[in-house]
């Protein structure tokens, strides 16, 4: 009897630490030593994100390649323009946090045309591809107007822009030899957007994805 529960009670202690040694193993490849991923719900999507837990993933061959033609995948400046702060993984997840938590005065932007965006995105993020504010992409006033109300929360008084309410903005693209949201950038400069309102990840999908954080297809 005495035996029997021995035999019991090890094979209890023994299915615990191999319980125990599956979790670790589960989250050996964590985002910082002290977060493991993240989860949480951006308009009203639950997202998560993490890193890839296989340590012998390859890098997405879409974002394999080193030398693509110049121009125009030139490589970007650390700084793009004068108060627009430039950002990596860390500083983006950080905003993800905040709009999960419920801040509606952020907004991450992928500024990618779709058939990138198709092939997977940053949980949390809204696609507005740089076309749609380049009047020389054939964007009208009216539409690029569409843009800067209904999605970034600015408004238009008597013909000027008021950017006082206006959210704060982490854009990005494809990588650091990316123009897309370099472009979007620029563009919403020159109509009076805040500097100190738009953040800029530089590193964008290829940086996102060499470091085998998560990425979803949207619908």
């Amino acid at each position: 009897m005495i035996k029997a529960l021995h035999l019991a009670i090890g094979c209890t202690v023994a299915a615990s630490l191999l319980v125990s040694s599956f979790a670790i193993a589960a989250d050996k490849v964590g985002i910082t030593r002290s977060m493991k991923s993240f989860e949480g719900t951006v308009d009203g999507k639950s997202i998560v994100i993490k890193r890839n837990q296989d340590t012998t993933n390859k890098v997405n061959p879409a974002f394999a390649k080193t030398s693509r033609p110049c121009p125009p995948f030139c490589v970007q400046p650390m700084h793009l323009a004068p108060g627009v702060e430039t950002i990596g993984e860390l500083e983006l997840i950080q905003y993800v946090k905040q709009m999960s938590e419920g801040n509606s005065n952020i907004l991450l932007v992928d500024s990618r045309t779709p058939n990138w965006v198709a092939r997977g995105t940053i949980p949390g993020a809204r696609n507005i591809p740089w076309t749609k504010l380049n009047p020389s992409k054939g964007a009208d006033p009216i539409s690029i107007g569409d843009i800067l109300t209904g999605e970034f929360g600015a408004k238009e008084i008597e013909g000027l822009w008021d950017f006082a309410n206006a959210k704060t903005l982490i854009l990005f693209c494809n990588g650091n030899w990316c123009g897309q949201s370099p472009n979007n950038i620029k563009n919403l400069m020159r109509f009076g957007y805040p500097a100190h309102k738009i953040k800029w990840y530089r590193g964008g999908m290829q940086n996102w994805e060499n470091l085998g954080l998560s990425t979803y297809k949207p619908e």
